[in-house]
């Protein structure tokens, strides 16, 4: 067969097309450079976690002519401008791919066709490629992703009719996207660039328990602050030790503890009390709703069946107690909050504050330091909806915030508060009040407040209280986190796509260029760049300056998994290269869980103490997505670790370039692998010869090397 010249063109139905010329066709037999693994997505049938979103066409497996195979797919458009089109949920990652590839077979006249890709469902088209089938041959089309603009991810491949007409069938065989030539990898450390400390406080935890074995197992892995938080303590009465459960349960009040001598033995007290004797901080979540329960009765609940009627769920426990949704679908309203709960203000949580400075002293003196501004205000609505039906709007949340961060500083002036804690992404952009009504395309009320999203205003708000009382009544802006890509937040491993959108889904917490891979590709804004961290500091530079950055909660799944130990392992790496203050995990992993061997690599890999370094130092792997790297310095010592995580099923070896450091011994080397899932081994030593050593870094593996030196 010989090479044909193919054009790309403005056709009719494809938006955002371009032209250019470019070769495309070739033999089948030719051979291709040594390339990453390829993605199958048709060859006998459609791969899995594809689908047909085809249309205007009718396709049939043909036995008959194939390129390789037991068959191929013979597509008729049955109406002009048909279009045959494969979609995939998650979207692709298009970093792994150089370009679609594909076998087509020609009929006598046939019509012009157009290829391009979708980078949502929904999105505009890429630039197309057009292409004519060769009449009674097979041949072979290679499209590089370049040609269709260099796409960051792919959602669907559509292989379009460009006439307008009925045109004859062709046969599709072997569609697939082409891997990548990857380069060889190489590691380097520059130990006087990019020097920023590292914080303590990235290291924590979100949990409630306060057992012995807590304790030890918390000690364990080197964790710095504990999280008293979550949707029961938006109610949570510190003089009865009760919370409610809000909608994650019926909404019955309940005891969080088993305490008799109250307020003295709560489950808050207990839980300060064993943070303080295994040196981790406290962050608690005081309540702001205007609510607190008034018993700890399970049998106490938001809508009784008694008082509100039949409901379409019960809790099997406490018949009584229902889902607040109506046999018909509908929610229950008007019911009236006092069934639960006794109205509080601001004054609630100043005397809570009072009476822990008085039990353990003021913050700076060994006293709680952290207070949470509640828990996901801006999902009150549903969590809370018994008491809180309606979404707050901005000014609701901005007064909340002046009123109970106000009395707590005053009670405390040391005490460092984290605010608003919303629960993701749309409420960093939009108020609640917007977000329940899905008022996305004019938002009333973020449109009264001069369009500005959610986050700036509120930052701009708490500069301003400032300004006029002279306190900063805001210290860190606390944003909760949950990577929205299906299957990898709170869930298990799930199968190899999943866990590799897993491991590449940490990119959003940092990567200026990662589309997210998921619905917010879609819907924006940003053109679907999370960015999370520079994003935050980026919001406050502009409009609080000083105040420090927290994640109040995160989750990336698979604690049970390798792979979750290897994605925990890399989130903290970015937690510190990138200058983040705090960082609390939802929730704790099980202490033989491959992700609490992630923390244990970073904060006590040899068992007696050994940690991650204090002070993050530039590190640079040229395959991230590989072999990610992350170094630090070890403040008393001068000795550099490096954290290599292999994200890929296969062994890989690395030089790494140590600069403006001299070693003055050999390389020690920790390793957590699925060779032995159940411990941290310690390989061999290394030599370094002239600022120089080798990773070797088994499958799905995370190894710690510590270089003893100095810095130059």
């Amino acid at each position: 067969m010989s090479d044909t010249a193919f054009k790309a063109s403005a056709i009719g139905q494809p938006a955002c097309r371009c032209r250019l010329w470019l070769l495309f066709v070739s033999s089948l037999a030719l051979a291709t450079a040594a390339q990453a693994a390829d993605l199958t997505i048709y060859e006998d049938a459609l791969a899995s976690g594809w689908q047909d979103w085809s249309w205007s066409t009718r396709s049939a497996v043909d036995t008959t002519r194939k390129a390789t195979g037991a068959s191929s797919l013979a597509v008729t458009y049955t109406a002009g401008w048909g279009g045959l089109s494969y979609r995939r949920a998650p979207a692709i990652n298009a970093a792994g791919y150089s370009a679609i590839r594909f076998a087509v077979f020609g009929r006598t006249g046939s019509g012009r066709l157009s290829l391009y890709i979708q980078s949502t469902d929904d999105g505009p088209g890429s630039p197309s490629v057009e292409f004519t089938p060769t009449p009674n041959v097979w041949s072979q089309i290679n499209v590089p992703l370049s040609a269709l603009g260099n796409p960051t991810q792919i959602a669907r491949i559509n292989i379009q009719d460009g006439t307008g007409a009925v045109t004859p069938t062709f046969n599709l065989d072997t569609l697939r996207l082409v891997g990548q030539s990857l380069p060889a990898l190489a590691l380097s450390v520059d130990a006087a660039a990019a020097r920023k400390p590292i914080s303590p406080l990235i290291y924590g935890i979100n949990g409630d328990t306060a057992t012995a074995a807590d304790a030890a197992f918390f000690r364990s892995l080197g964790i710095t602050v504990r999280r008293w938080g979550g949707n029961n303590k938006t109610r949570y009465n510190w003089r009865i030790d009760a919370g409610n459960t809000a909608g994650d349960w019926y909404f019955e009040n309940a005891r969080l503890g088993n305490g008799t001598a109250l307020p003295a033995d709560s489950a808050t007290n207990r839980l300060i009390a064993q943070n303080r004797q295994s040196g981790m901080d406290t962050v608690l979540t005081v309540p702001m709703i205007g609510y607190v329960a008034k018993n700890g009765s399970l049998a106490t609940c938001g809508f009784s069946v008694a008082k509100y009627g039949a409901q379409q769920q019960v809790d099997t426990w406490q018949p009584n107690c229902g889902n607040g949704v109506r046999a018909n679908g509908s929610l229950v309203t008007g019911n009236d909050p006092t069934d639960t709960s006794l109205a509080v203000g601001p004054e609630f949580v100043q005397d809570w504050t009072s009476y822990l400075v008085n039990r353990y002293g003021r913050a700076d003196a060994g006293g709680v330091r952290y207070y949470n501004l509640d828990n996901e205000p801006d999902i009150w609505f549903e969590t809370h909806r018994d008491l809180a039906p309606v979404g707050l709007t901005y000014d609701q949340l901005r007064d909340l915030t002046y009123q109970y961060a106000a009395a707590i500083k005053t009670a405390d002036p040391a005490a460092r508060t984290l605010g608003p804690a919303v629960m993701g992404w749309t409420y960093y952009w939009h108020s609640p009040y917007d977000g329940q009504r899905e008022d996305w395309s004019s938002p009333d009320d973020r449109d009264a407040h001069g369009g500005t999203p959610l986050v700036p205003w509120y930052l701009q708000q708490m500069q301003a209280y400032q300004q006029s009382y002279g306190t900063r009544i805001l210290d860190f802006l606390d944003l909760h986190y949950y990577p929205q890509a299906p299957g990898v937040a709170l869930s298990a491993a799930g199968n190899a796509a999943t866990q590799a959108l897993r491991l590449n889904s940490t990119r959003s917490l940092w990567d200026p260029s990662y589309v997210d891979e998921s619905w917010i590709a879609s819907a924006g804004p940003d053109g679907g760049i999370v960015k999370l961290i520079p994003r935050m500091r980026d919001w406050v530079q502009a409009n609080y300056p000083g105040t420090q950055l927290a994640v109040g909660e995160y989750n990336w799944g698979a604690p049970e998994h390798i792979n979750g130990a290897l994605a925990q392992a890399d989130v903290l790496g970015i937690f510190g290269r990138e200058g983040l203050d705090m960082a609390l995990l939802w929730s704790p992993p099980q202490s033989t869980q491959p992700a609490a061997f992630a923390f244990r690599m970073f904060r006590n890999y040899n068992g007696a103490g050994g940690r991650f370094g204090e002070t993050s130092v530039a590190a640079v792997s040229n395959g991230q997505d590989r072999l990610a790297l992350y170094a630090a310095e070890e403040t008393a010592t001068g000795a550099l670790t490096l954290i290599a995580i292999n994200k890929t099923a296969g062994s890989l070896s690395a030089p790494v370039t140590l600069s403006h450091f001299t070693p003055t011994g050999v390389v020690q080397v920790w390793r957590y692998s699925p060779a032995r899932l159940t411990a941290i081994v310690h390989p061999a030593d290394q030599i370094v010869s002239s600022g120089r050593f080798t990773a070797n870094c088994p499958a799905n593996s995370i190894t710690l090397y510590r270089v003893p030196g100095r810095r130059l």
